[in-house]
Formats: structure tokens, sequence, C-alpha cells
């Protein structure tokens, strides 16, 4: 296993998910993965979540522990075994576009991972009985997590408000397929491939009731997302999220590019 690059927790997660026509990702897609649906359908997942006590090859880095990030991802799969959980291939998200609030963060991601992450002012909320409520509370029903970016013109949310009761996603579930998801892959500017492994436990997850994004889509992520991003989701989930271990990536050789 390769050694630890970023360790952190990740919290409360909220996801929204949108059917996708596999051609709007098709030249998206990493070299020596596959778009890999569900069923008959491919997603794309709006993601937001917090990141605390976050540390850098094992060391914490003043003012930036604690952070928001929002992500645009979609989901890929590598033929070989993912011998650590027992699964026969690695599944995994690529991403189209992530925004954090630091400079710093998204400058390392670009040049270790060439990730597009975008520095954004960003802010959050956990909201319960009209009260707001400490960043690491635990979720109950009622509480609405939202995550805020940008200003003016160009500023977005992404939300949802806890419903029920959470519960281990069942394995072949929708939920499962959204959340479970433990390699990470990025097209390099090349041509090639850079595959990192993320190890967490699994999430405990509720549905998410009155999912909100809005955001000027086109000048975020570009008009061919206007109308996948612009209705309602098809599902929506919140996640607890647990402690990450992020590892250093490793650059697929040719011949596993090649299959």
């Amino acid at each position: 296993m390769a050694e630890p690059f970023l360790t952190a927790r990740w919290r409360h997660l909220v996801m929204l998910n949108y059917r996708v026509d596999p051609a709007l990702l098709a030249d998206r897609v990493p070299a020596g993965t596959a778009l890999d649906p569900e069923g008959g359908d491919h997603w794309v997942s709006l993601v937001g979540f917090l990141f605390l006590d976050t540390a850098l090859l094992g060391l914490p880095v003043p003012l930036h522990r604690n952070f928001e990030e929002v992500n645009l991802r979609f989901y890929v799969a590598r033929e070989v075994p993912d011998e650590a959980r027992g699964l026969p291939r690695r599944r995994g998200v690529a991403f189209i576009k992530e925004l954090v609030p630091k400079p710093a963060i998204a400058t390392v991601a670009r040049v270790v991972y060439n990730e597009n992450y975008v520095a954004v002012p960003m802010d959050h909320r956990l909201l319960y009985d009209g009260r707001r409520l400490p960043s690491d509370s635990e979720l109950i029903a009622g509480t609405r997590v939202e995550y805020d970016w940008g200003h003016g013109a160009r500023q977005g949310r992404l939300a949802g408000t806890v419903s029920g009761h959470p519960a281990l996603p069942e394995p072949g579930s929708h939920a499962h397929f959204i959340t479970e998801h433990y390699w990470g892959y990025a097209a390099q500017r090349d041509g090639g491939t850079v595959e990192y492994e993320v190890d967490h436990p699994a999430w405990r997850t509720w549905i998410a009731r009155a999912p909100t994004f809005h955001a000027n889509i086109e000048q975020l992520y570009g008009p061919e997302w206007r109308d996948v991003l612009s209705g309602e989701p098809d599902s929506a989930f919140i996640a607890e999220g647990s402690e990450v271990t992020v590892f250093k990536g490793r650059r697929m050789a040719a011949e596993e590019i090649a299959g």
C-alpha cells in the first residue's frame, strides 16, 4: 500500500445525484478506466462536505485544518482486484471540478494530482430548530446541512435536510453505489492517469429531503451541464462521514492504461 498523503475527518456529506447521458462524460474518463454504470444508468453527484483535523504527510498545516469542499464527480472502475476489500475490481470516482476555500489546498491538489481544484470563499451551516449547531455536531432528523460558496452573481448553495434514521447502505442498493468508492482517478495533461486510494469505513446514510442546488451552472461547470443539474436531483443522501486516509497517488504504467 502507498504511503498516506492526507488524513482528515470528512463530515456531513450532502450528496445530490443526477442521471446523465454517458456521452457527456466520454471525453473525461481517465485512461485505463471505464465508466461505471449502476444497472443501465450513469450518474454524476454534487457532493459537499467538511474537512476537519486535516494533516498532510502526517503534519497539521496551520490555518488549513478545517474547511469545506464541494465537488462534481462521476463514477469509473478499473478491472483489477481491490485486494484490500476483497472485490474483483476497483470502483472509483473522477472529478469534474472541486471547490475549496483555501488557495494552498487547491494548489497542492492541482500540482500533485492534476485535479481541477478552484479556490473560492466558502461557508457552511448546520441548522436545527432555528439554531446554528457546532460543525462537528451529530446529525439528527430535521438538521439542515448547507454549503455556500462564491459571492455576488457567482454565489452558490448545496444543501439538504436529514430525514428519518441513518443506516449502512445495503450492498447492491443505490445508496451503496453512491457512497462506497475507495479509489480516485485523475487524468493527466499528457494523457496518463494517476490512481490513488481513499480508505474509510462504511458510512451511515440518511435520505435527504428538500435537496437544494443553485448556482450559475454555465459559469461554474459549462453550458453542457445546465440541463443535467438545473432540475431536481434523482436521489439525495446525507452521509455522516468518518476518518479518512488519502494515499499518495501512483502514475499508472503505459501497459496498465493499454489494458
